[in-house]
């Protein structure tokens, strides 16, 4: 430890004039002198300062130039290391020279050390304050000034001097030097040479512009200190959303550093990182830049892309990316020779230890090839990996972008073949997947040169004993095959399974409303629990495949060691400790190719899996491009002509759905089509469309198209870009259609107007707001021809025939307009009608002809003349003259108030600033900030059997490393250092003892595994039960602000994470550990110095890891909210093809989803960057370590230290940059992967709805409710405690047995009073009480399966017509057919193959809308309830279908209490009550008749506006 003074003695021989510049004295005389001056002139300039400046003005201007970059943290610390260094070698000299005597030399050095010491804390005290001395007078700059760069100039030179001394002269004089000397020596030039660097190499500017890579901290340790306002400055400029990333034009030094993502690392130190904060990806690694190149080669080499095999698309995969892959196979062999050097090189170092030297300076080769080595290992590596990622991510983006592509142009029949659930899949997990495979691409070639090389080298060592270990490795690479195809069979399983229930979750999430009120949501979770299970299934093979995968493989290179060093005691080779040593270390190296081979494997299986799919899915038929003729606007009369056309959705069917068609349309037309449910009149829009694939015949169309959908497609975003749907905001004609769609009430009455964020699928916004705002969106476009599918179904009297006046005969009096109507009264203006059966048109014509001669048409007629001919019983004719006093207004407040009051329940707060978005509905993804907390990895650690397996695996663990230690330890003790010694055991033990720990440690290997499998598969089971149970048994509220992206997003990927990822990261962070600590404790055996050098490392290993972990864990958690709003719009995509598609906005959608990917990107490119930011210096400081112990060793004279023992250190010590690494990299990934267990837990806790069943004493009766009476007292409702009442105190009774309607405007509470009834919504005063029994006394089951309901969207859930009828599997056939019957469906049942069993499509797609209408009315025939609430049942069926639906109701529910909510007026003119809600309030209740009698009444107005509309013909 202590500084040598034989060298005086030596020096005193040199005979020159100038020796005594040689001797240490003069050295350290200089250093004082050199550093006295430095303290004289930062005390000349302080006291400067403080007398002729004054103190005022000095304190400012500290204040004022205090530096803020972080390039001077990174000085104070060097500083202050420095000078800690100083005083340790202060203390250790003066306590060991007190007692063996002082010399003049001896003080000379102490006092060198004590000025050190204090002059470069000085430094540090001037740094930290900002004192002016270090720094220019410039305002804005923060440099050195002429003074202190002149000394650091000096001091470089001092310091370079003594190093050259101390190495070369005194080394070349046969003087023997100590450790600390040359340490001391090397980090005064270190330092000297840092400083030079930044006085003269960085002109930095602070709270400027300044270079962020030279701000980066080396080493910062107070991210807050110089935290001042200059900091916030400089914190601003540092956010990335608008500037490209530093990558792109960073410089040689910084790329090969890593130097230029230390900006971004330091920012999250300050801060947490935020999207804004992350920079914009290189054009090269963007999907913007890289997808139109990949795209054109993709289709060169194909032809088409759906004509791409596998191998076509790997190798366009392959071309984009050719630089990357030929620079990382360059890479990956520097490596991999630069990782054989130790091992070769460690038998010539036990050798040299033990006395063989070769040649002068052997030892000084050995060390510097050693470090050589571990340099070039460390930097390919790290530059190997952080490529491979970059590639990678930049596949994945291609591939994404592709499946994107593919979902805009598929045709219908193709869609059909694969749900949304299965085509997300694709994007999240099988591009996903084949990125992640870039990690392994170099692998397969590089196994083969890691075997030959490893195989060269036991060759020069052991001789033919090699061969055996050849085929040893041959043998256990073979018995990778069968377990290889196991995985990749288990795999391709449990993808499967996953893509079910995926599917089946996204489906059930959808439909939740209905599930809820129809008390089905826990049966449809034992149905996704019954699918987990089969994936579970598929799920435990795989993991206790992998189990033993693991178990083969480390047990492996034991294997080989055995066969090897059998072989050589059977032929005859000497067993010497340098060769077995040697040995040993290229077994170890060669067990990596070998344990990664069955990952290998099973990564090419399960990414050969994922390209097939890929490939597969491209390959789908696209639409065809040639079923309608586009002609440009005014190139012909005709805006639609269909000649003799032929159509099918399914072209194997032998009767196409179309048939027939002869249609022409001219310019201007208003074209009705008519008909009854399932006749073809949604088709025939879907046709002109070019949506439906053609048999025969043309279709032209001359102009550009706007389409409105029978169901609304809404996107989630504010209202204005649903509006303006890509085009430019035009304010006049903005408001204009606002006016004309009925829609500036609506906004005036949300808190942000046009501004309000609407949820996923419109679900803050009403059926009617969600149709007009489609209309709306197809108004703004200002299209030629406008194609509506039913749009006036979903709103009131008054709102339809204003949107029907003020749309099609007002904005719309000079286009071309073809609609699909179910209400006659819309009939009359048309020039055209299509009357439509059977999926042909068999009249058209204009109203008053049709009249005449149209048996199906006067079927239509007829009905809807039947509805009104109540109204004219009730001598209704008269109130036409009340017409004039009604008031138009339209209040629209009901619906708007739930989602306004939805939404700031969601924030918890009343909106006191309307400026801020804090009050919206949809919030940005709630994500947790900051460190981690212990209890994510506590809950996570004890699920499982209440963490009982845990010390049993860390225990299996220790005893494998003490075993594998205990083995190579013995080799080592046991074998002789030469063939000339004799040896301390016999042959046959040393083989014997060597078996036997080989079968310990690898039977603990087996525990460890299997163990590891078991708690993960247990807590992986657990949490997905937990969370799927919190998410069913969630309140309403909480999936109307929650986009399904979000769950999806932790079902499906945080879930694959907790499945495999997370207990794989756990146990190799505690493994890794673990074998650190082996290291370490044989390294200390033979040279317990390595510590003076490790204890520092380690510190200085964590903080960097502390410095790293800020970032690292916020972009990771910001991968994580980045994914939802792809998933969130890629279904919205797929859900709304037909709508893009029909205004022509592919390109405009193609580019929203580049731009989420490459969103996604940032964040993970910038991971990988930081994680080889860390790791870089990391593998530098083990590297430092290694080094220092090798030093030590070879300084050691021989025969002090067992040459075998210390050589057993060296073969350690060659991992010890990958462990130390490795742990490290554990530890962050750890954290990185937990988020998922974080997210996860996060909706374990979901506030739950009340039980769903009670106490047995709080049950009702099995016959309730018998009457079926419904009093409602004082009822108040509001959605959030800060918010406005609903409903405002409602007392009323519905009589048992009686049907009421519920009428009033949109908005006035209709729904609400609905939601209530089911608890949906709780009651905030007031009760409810059913047949004697209050509703929130008893569970939500319990009163929601006594009740029935037919509501407004007709659902249907993919699977057979059972399965949709009786989803609780209650009742037999006869039961289900007779329902069917009485709904009118029977006979179109009976015709399909499967009857019961014929398959239903997601979303019933297969079914028409009027048809899963009837299916949820033959749901309630079922069940049979006392109570059945229609809330608009009827509103996508046509009027005669609507009468049957009555009719049917009429007949089967005499007994029964029926509610109704509904837009007919006729639909509630049969009831027995009647009663209308005006804002909140009961504003009249009675019989219909006695309402009618009173010409005054509200609803004796609102039936005559209905009678007006349908006898006008709005001329």
């Amino acid at each position: 430890m202590l500084f040598s003074l034989s060298s005086s003695t030596s020096l005193m021989n040199l005979a020159t004039d100038f020796d005594f510049l040689l001797k240490p004295i003069f050295l350290h005389g200089l250093s004082s002198v050199l550093h006295i001056l430095l303290l004289v002139g930062v005390l000349v300039s302080w006291v400067w300062k403080r007398v002729v400046a004054g103190v005022g003005s000095v304190g400012n201007e500290t204040k004022e130039k205090k530096p803020n970059s972080s390039l001077f943290k990174v000085t104070k610390f060097c500083s202050v290391g420095f000078s800690s260094f100083n005083f340790v070698l202060f203390l250790v000299n003066y306590f060991y020279w007190y007692t063996s005597g002082w010399s003049e030399e001896k003080l000379i050095t102490l006092i060198d050390l004590a000025l050190k010491t204090v002059a470069w804390c000085v430094v540090c005290v001037c740094f930290h304050k900002g004192f002016l001395f270090f720094f220019s007078s410039s305002q804005r700059k923060s440099r050195f000034p002429v003074f202190f760069r002149a000394w650091c100039v000096f001091y470089l030179f001092v310091s370079c001097y003594c190093f050259v001394v101390d190495i070369v002269v005194l080394y070349e004089n046969r003087v023997e030097l100590t450790v600390p000397c040359i340490v001391s020596d090397v980090v005064s030039v270190c330092v000297g040479l840092f400083f030079y660097y930044i006085g003269f190499c960085v002109k930095n500017e602070s709270g400027e512009e300044g270079d962020r890579t030279l701000q980066e901290p080396l080493l910062n340790s107070d991210p807050h200190i110089g935290n001042g306002n200059g900091d916030v400055l400089e914190l601003k400029e540092t956010k990335g959303g608008d500037t490209l990333t530093p990558y792109s034009n960073a410089g040689i030094l910084s790329l090969l550093t890593f130097t230029w993502v230390g900006p971004l690392i330091a920012f999250g130190n300050k801060k947490i990182l935020d999207l804004e904060d992350i920079p914009q990806l290189d054009s090269g690694d963007s999907v913007v830049g890289a997808f139109p190149t990949f795209c054109e080669k993709l289709e060169a080499d194909c032809g088409e892309v759906n004509r791409v095999t596998s191998l076509k698309l790997v190798k366009s995969l392959i071309i984009s990316g050719w630089k990357e892959i030929l620079f990382t196979a360059f890479l990956a062999l520097l490596n991999t020779l630069a990782s054989y050097v130790g091992p070769y090189l460690i038998d010539s170092l036990v050798q040299y230890l033990d006395g063989k030297r070769l040649y002068e300076n052997q030892g000084y080769v050995l060390v510097s090839a050693f470090f050589l080595a571990k340099v070039v290992e460390c930097f390919t590596q790290r530059h190997w990996f952080f490529r491979l990622q970059q590639l990678g991510l930049r596949i994945r983006g291609l591939l994404v972008t592709m499946i994107y592509k593919k979902t805009l142009t598929l045709s219908c029949q193709s869609r059909q073949c694969h749900t949304s659930g299965e085509i997300i899949n694709f994007m999240t997990v099988d591009a996903e997947r084949v990125g992640i495979f870039s990690w392994y691409m170099h692998d397969m070639w590089l196994v083969v040169l890691q075997v030959t090389l490893a195989l060269l080298i036991l060759y020069k060592n052991l001789g033919l004993a090699s061969v055996a270990a050849f085929v040893t490795t041959i043998i256990v690479m073979l018995a990778n095959v069968p377990l290889g195809s196991l995985q990749e069979k288990f795999q391709k399983k449990l993808m499967e399974s996953k893509d079910t229930r995926m599917k089946t979750t996204s489906e059930i999430l959808r439909n939740m409303r209905i599930l809820k009120l129809q008390g089905w949501e826990m049966k449809f979770l034992s149905k996704i629990t019954e699918l987990r299970d089969t994936e579970q299934g598929w799920l435990k093979k795989f993991l206790y495949t992998s189990a033993i995968t693991t178990f083969v493989f480390w047990g492996a290179p034991t294997l080989v060691s055995v066969v090897t060093f059998g072989t050589c005691m059977l032929i005859g080779v000497p067993l010497e400790s340098g060769k077995i040593l040697s040995a040993l270390a290229t077994i170890r190296i060669l067990q990596e190719p070998i344990y990664n081979l069955p990952d290998l494997i099973s990564m090419i299986a399960q990414t050969k899996v994922s390209v097939d799919r890929i490939a597969s899915f491209l390959r789908l038929e696209d639409l065809q491009s040639d079923v309608v003729e586009r002609l440009p606007r005014g190139s012909s009369d005709t805006a639609i002509e269909v000649d003799d056309g032929n159509f099918s959705w399914d072209l194997s069917l032998p009767n196409p759905t179309l048939q027939n068609l002869n249609l022409k349309v001219f310019h201007g037309m208003k074209v009705a089509v008519c008909g009854t449910v399932g006749s073809g009149k949604s088709t025939l829009l879907s046709c002109l469309l070019g949506e439906v694939p053609k048999i025969s015949g043309t279709i032209k169309v001359c102009g550009t198209k706007a389409y409105v959908a029978q169901s609304p497609w809404i996107q989630s975003g504010k209202i204005e870009d649903n509006i303006l749907f890509g085009e430019q905001m035009v304010r006049e004609r903005y408001e204009k259609v606002l006016e004309a769609c009925s829609l500036k009430k609506d906004l005036e009455i949300l808190s942000f107007g046009d501004q309000t964020v609407i949820g996923e699928r419109g679900i803050n916004l009403s059926g009617g707001q969600k149709q007009r705002i489609q209309i709306a969106r197809a108004l703004y476009q200002d299209a030629d021809i406008y194609l509506f599918d039913d749009p006036f179904s979903a709103v009131d009297a008054h709102t339809g025939s204003h949107l029907f006046k003020e749309c099609l005969l007002g904005v719309l009096s000079s286009k071309t307009v073809v609609y699909v109507t179910h209400q006659v009264e819309f009939l009359p203006t048309a020039d055209l009608i299509l009357v439509m059966k059977d999926g042909k048109i068999t009249q058209s014509g204009k109203y008053a002809d049709l009249l005449h001669i149209g048996t199906d048409f006067m079927e239509l007629v007829g009905a809807h003349r039947e509805a009104l001919s109540t109204l004219e019983s009730l001598g209704e004719g008269k109130t036409s003259n009340e017409i004039s006093k009604l008031e138009p207004e339209v209040n629209i407040s009901g619906t708007g108030t739930h989602e306004e009051v939805n939404k700031n329940e969601q924030n918890g707060k009343a909106d006191d600033d309307t400026g801020e978005p804090k009050g919206q509905l949809v919030q940005d993804e709630e994500r947790v900030k900051g460190k981690v907390g212990l209890s994510v990895y506590w809950k996570y650690i004890t699920t499982a059997y209440g963490g009982a397996l845990a010390p049993f695996i860390i225990l299996a663990q220790i005893l494998f490393q003490t075993l594998q230690i205990g083995s190579n330890y013995w080799m080592a003790w046991a074998t002789p250092i030469s063939a000339d010694v004799e040896p301390p055991v016999k042959g046959t033990t040393l083989i014997e003892v060597y078996v036997g720990l080989a079968i310990g440690s690898a039977l603990c290997i087996l525990v460890r595994a299997l163990l590891l499998v078991t708690f993960g598969y247990k807590t992986a089971t657990i949490l997905f039960n937990k969370m799927h149970l919190a998410i069913f048994r969630a309140p309403m509220s909480f999936f109307d602000s929650t986009p399904s992206g979000r769950i999806l997003n932790r079902a499906s990927t945080d879930q694959s994470a907790v499945d495999i990822d997370i207990p794989y990261q756990v146990g190799s962070f505690a493994f890794s550990l673990i074998q650190l600590l082996g290291i370490i404790i044989v390294m200390s055996q033979v040279a317990w110095q390595v510590f003076i050098v490790f204890i520092p490392v380690i510190a200085i290993s964590i903080h960097y890891q502390r410095f790293y972990l800020p970032s690292a864990r916020e972009l990771s958690r910001l991968c994580g909210v980045c994914k939802a709003p792809i998933i969130q719009h890629f279904a919205e995509t797929i859900s709304g093809t037909s709508t893009i598609r029909s205004f022509d906005q592919e390109s405009r959608f193609h580019a929203a989803n580049m731009k989420l990917t490459d969103g996604y990107s940032r964040p993970k490119f910038n991971i990988a960057a930081a994680m080889e930011w860390l790791c870089i210096r990391l593998d530098m400081l083990s590297s430092i370590t290694f080094v220092f112990s090798l030093m030590f060793l070879i300084s050691i004279p021989p025969g002090i230290i067992n040459p075998g023992l210390a050589g057993l250190a060296v073969t350690y010590g060659l991992n010890l940059n990958q462990i130390q690494a490795w742990v490290i990299w554990n530890i962050c990934n750890l954290e990185n992967k937990i988020i998922s267990v974080e997210r996860i837990l996060q909706y374990t806790s979901i506030q739950s709805e009340p039980p769903l069943v009670l106490e047995e004493e709080n049950r009702p009766d099995p016959s309730w409710p018998a009457n079926g009476e419904v009093d409602i007292r004082n009822l108040q409702v509001r959605y959030a405690p800060h918010l406005p009442l609903v409903l405002r105190g409602l007392t009323c009774t519905f009589r048992g047995g009686l049907k009421t309607g519920i009428v009033g405007r949109t908005g006035s509470g209709k729904s609400t009073l609905i939601q209530t009834l089911f608890r949906l919504i709780e009651p905030t005063a007031g009760e409810v009480i059913i047949d004697s029994i209050n509703i929130s006394a008893i569970g939500l089951h319990d009163l929601r399966s006594r009740l029935s309901i037919i509501p407004q969207d007709p659902t249907m859930f993919e699977g057979t017509v059972r399965s949709n009828l009786d989803p609780l599997e209650e009742y037999n056939d006869d039961q289900i057919w007779e329902a069917l019957d009485k709904c009118q469906l029977g006979d179109e049942v009976r015709k399909k193959e499967g009857k019961l069993d014929s398959s239903v499509t997601e979303n019933g797609e297969n079914w028409s809308m009027g048809q899963r209408q009837l299916v949820c009315l033959g749901r309630v025939l079922l069940k049979k309830s006392k109570i059945l609430v229609l809330d608009e049942a009827t509103a996508s069926v046509d009027t005669a279908t609507d009468n049957l639906i009555q009719q049917t109701l009429r007949k089967h529910f005499t007994d029964s209490t029926v509610i109704t909510i509904a837009h007919r007026i006729t639909s509630v003119l049969d009831s027995d009550m009647v009663l209308l809600l005006d804002q909140g309030l009961i504003e009249e209740y009675d019989s219909p008749t006695t309402l009618l009698e009173d010409k005054s009444s509200s609803f004796a107005k609102l039936v005559a506006e209905y009678t007006m509309r349908s006898n006008s013909n709005f001329e």
